[in-house]
């Protein structure tokens, strides 16, 4: 033990204080004095060894019984000792393990951040929220000419793994050549580069959309992904925006259907993650139903207003404690 002289003698002064006067000041210098001993990372089997020391020559006409319960202790302390310092080296290895995860965490959202672009036809708005600290949940917009595409997915997966996965398919995106933008080509290369890279345990959804301001037309396609919304704004009536495919990764020789919407002024495209409808309140799951009612609730307002407004909503309903990573896009047709 590291001075032990000094620390016996300071111990025996604060123990013979106490046992005179019992003052609640000689109990905070004891405190205290159990701090230092941390500092310089003393057991508490030496500890308990220190205190037999000093009550030795504080008491040397102590009992046998009162020795034979300092040994008793002694021994139990040691047991104590190698179960709490083994309680430390795992509590520094997740201290180190969650700093990873952070700088991880970071880098992600550096690596797969995408800016809204400005689009004179649409009015953007997104939010992506991940429940723990990576995000199982990737969107994605692109301006090419004209056209503007978006794409949304979600990872069949949580943590690490799944975040490795997302980086691979932001990058395998930026890698297709142009005229690999229709939706339904888009998906099925990205099947492929799923199914060979990535481990059969894994799956991926995704729906990918293209606006075409020309026509105003919204192609797109989906391989198993949560269906969306889309809001017609002549009906005031909200209608799913269902693109039927398996998921990626599944099998290498899957195709896609290609579907399309007209898209009038004031109608909105709404897409989602599963981490919106599977909010659970203390009722249950909510309802789709639930999800179109708070966007009307806030559909006069701009797109990103009405994202982040929802999400607070549905945040709330949970008690703010998200149980799935939570992605939401509102692109509506402003001219």
């Amino acid at each position: 033990m590291p001075a032990k002289d000094a620390l016996t003698e300071r111990y025996q002064d604060l123990l013979s204080v106490y046992l005179k006067a019992k003052t609640e000041t000689t109990l905070y210098k004891g405190q205290q004095f159990s701090r230092k001993l941390l500092e310089q990372q003393i057991s508490p089997e030496d500890l308990v060894s220190l205190h037999i020391q000093v009550m030795d020559e504080l008491f040397p006409d102590m009992s046998e019984e009162m020795r034979d319960s300092f040994d008793f202790l002694l021994e139990a302390m040691i047991g104590y000792g190698f179960a709490y310092r083994e309680h430390q080296s795992l509590r520094d290895k997740q201290q180190q393990l969650e700093s990873e995860i952070e700088v991880a965490a970071s880098m992600q959202q550096t690596l797969l951040l995408s800016d809204v672009p400005d689009f004179d036809d649409l009015d953007i708005g997104v939010v992506s929220v991940p429940a723990k600290k990576m995000n199982g949940d990737y969107y994605n917009f692109v301006k090419s000419g004209n056209s503007l595409s978006v794409a949304v997915a979600d990872i069949i997966g949580k943590g690490i793994p799944a975040a490795l996965c997302m980086s691979m398919i932001k990058y395998a995106m930026d890698s297709l050549p142009d005229e690999q933008m229709k939706p339904h080509l888009l998906l099925e290369n990205l099947n492929r580069v799923v199914e060979h890279n990535v481990h059969s345990n894994m799956f991926i959804t995704m729906f990918h959309g293209v606006y075409e301001p020309e026509s105003h037309k919204f192609y797109y396609a989906g391989a198993g992904h949560e269906p969306g919304f889309i809001y017609n704004a002549k009906e005031d009536q909200f209608h799913d925006l269902i693109a039927k495919g398996l998921v990626l990764g599944v099998s290498r020789t899957t195709t896609y259907h290609p579907y399309e919407k007209e898209i009038e002024i004031g109608d909105m495209v709404i897409l989602l993650s599963d981490g919106v409808t599977e909010c659970r309140t203390n009722k249950g799951f909510i309802e789709r139903e639930e999800i179109v009612s708070l966007i009307r609730k806030y559909m006069d307002l701009p797109a990103q207003k009405i994202v982040e407004n929802v999400f607070q909503e549905l945040d709330r309903l949970q008690g703010f404690e998200l149980r799935d990573d939570f992605t939401l896009i509102v692109l509506k047709r402003l001219v």
